[in-house]
């Protein structure tokens, strides 16, 4: 049996502005997506035993199986190979957090091990990419980034098709972050679209936004370095304003981010796609971390306490 492990993540600064080339800051989390892969049976069997928000794994089956379709064919095996596929692990199933790039990291370096091929990091990557075609359309490549290294990570999307340009971000110590779901479940493909279309249509009010995100992630970077968290606070409520200006937050998102500020949150944002999915706070120290997660378990949504920074296993 093979098995194989994919990092969540959260977006600190850029989601949707990476897509269009401006850099982005990603941290893999203190939570994985495990997959087990056995060569037996007919066909691709997928038994996903994650903990997901309502209606997540049905909304993605399809997805799910173009995905592992994709993967296959990437790795050069003959997508008719029966396998058995078993997927769990501590990362939720919720919009948001790089779900299907943890999952796609973690099913390909199952297969890898199940069938004896020696894959190494960099091909598991690009097999992820491929897979987050069939969740995202056109994805910035971000997600699986993370979920195959770990770590914390400056981003930036090569839009001539060349490689991805990604570094090691160096931060102190790792951090306690709060993630809370809205419960609904989004649609990226979707999302990434409108932002495009709305950018085509619109170029005078999205160009300023799209250079300010640039800034905010530079100097994020700066903050997270020095380990100025209440500067990197200030910066993730002000990306989380642009994410709004550009429509891609909700009410459900904004009801969230406005808990977790209220509570002490240094920060809060929605990170991923959103539209629904997850926000998620920025809440140095176990007192805090659980102050804000209380607070929004209080208001009837479900949360994830976990850490920043996470370096590969």
């Amino acid at each position: 049996m093979g098995k194989g492990s994919g990092y969540g993540k959260v977006i600190l600064f850029g989601e949707h502005f990476v897509v269009h080339g401006v850099p982005g800051i990603v941290s893999a989390i203190d939570s994985t997506t495990d997959a087990e892969v056995k060569k037996t049976g007919e066909g691709i069997a997928v038994r996903d035993e994650r903990k997901t928000a309502k209606g997540y794994s049905e909304e993605k089956r399809l997805q799910q199986l173009e995905s592992i379709d994709r993967m296959l064919k990437a790795m050069g095996i003959d997508p008719k190979t029966p396998l058995s596929i078993w997927i769990g692990g501590t990362l939720p199933g919720f919009s948001g957090l790089g779900a299907s790039a943890a999952s796609s990291v973690a099913i390909a370096r199952a297969i890898a091990q199940e069938l004896g091929m020696n894959v190494p990091d960099e091909k598991i990557n690009q097999v992820a990419y491929e897979a987050e075609k069939a969740y995202a359309g056109n994805p910035s490549g971000i997600d699986n980034t993370a979920a195959t290294y770990g770590g914390l990570m400056w981003f930036q999307k090569n839009m001539s098709g060349g490689t991805d340009f990604v570094e090691k971000v160096k931060t102190p110590k790792q951090v306690e972050i709060v993630i809370g779901s809205t419960g609904k479940v989004a649609n990226t493909k979707a999302m990434v679209a409108g932002v495009a279309e709305r950018k085509r249509q619109n170029p005078q009010k999205y160009d300023p936004l799209f250079k300010r995100a640039e800034e905010i992630a530079i100097e994020g970077r700066k903050a997270l370095e020095a380990g100025d968290l209440k500067k990197v606070g200030a910066l993730m409520n002000e990306n989380h304003t642009l994410l709004q200006e550009i429509e891609v937050s909700s009410r459900e998102l904004d009801l969230l981010v406005d808990i977790a500020r209220k509570q002490g949150a240094y920060g809060a944002k929605l990170t991923g796609g959103g539209g629904g999915g997850c926000i998620f706070a920025l809440t140095p120290g176990k007192e805090l971390q659980e102050k804000v997660a209380k607070a929004i378990e209080a208001q009837g949504f479900e949360v994830l306490r976990t850490m920043i920074g996470v370096q590969k296993l």
